[in-house]
Parts: C-alpha cells; sequence; structure tokens
C-alpha cells in the first residue's frame, strides 16, 4: 500500500476540498501509471503547513513573502 504525503505552505486560505481531491486523485494515478500498482489503496496525506512555521534560510515563509511584497 503506498502511502503519499504531500506537504504545502497553508496561503490564501488554503486548498479548496476541489483543489485537495483533485490532487489527491492526480497523485494516485501517477503513482500507478509509473508503478503499476496501489490505484486502489493509495493512501494521500495533504498537510498544509503554515507559513509561520515553514522556513528557509532561517527565515520564515511569513516574512520572506513581506519581503517580496516591499520590492
Amino acid at each position: 500500500m503506498p502511502y503519499i504525503n504531500v506537504k504545502m505552505t497553508h496561503e490564501d486560505a488554503g486548498a479548496t476540498k476541489e483543489q485537495k481531491e483533485k490532487l489527491a486523485k492526480g497523485i494516485t494515478e501517477l503513482f500507478s501509471e509509473i508503478f503499476g500498482r496501489g490505484a486502489s489503496s493509495a493512501v494521500i496525506l495533504i498537510e498544509e503547513v503554515s507559513t509561520d512555521n515553514y522556513a528557509i534560510g532561517g527565515k520564515t515563509v511569513t516574512n520572506i513573502r513581506e519581503e517580496q511584497k516591499k520590492n
């Protein structure tokens, strides 16, 4: 049973239910196409992470986004 974990930042009110369903379906289909298995048993976990809890180069994504808006 494939277990696929997708982590992404929670921005602009987050992904909609429909977007998450489309993402899960697409990932499942792609996995099955590439590996020839897992379509009926694939587990997809989508985690949205606050930009305050996600840092790149020592800066939170929240601060990076704010700096980008200024420039």
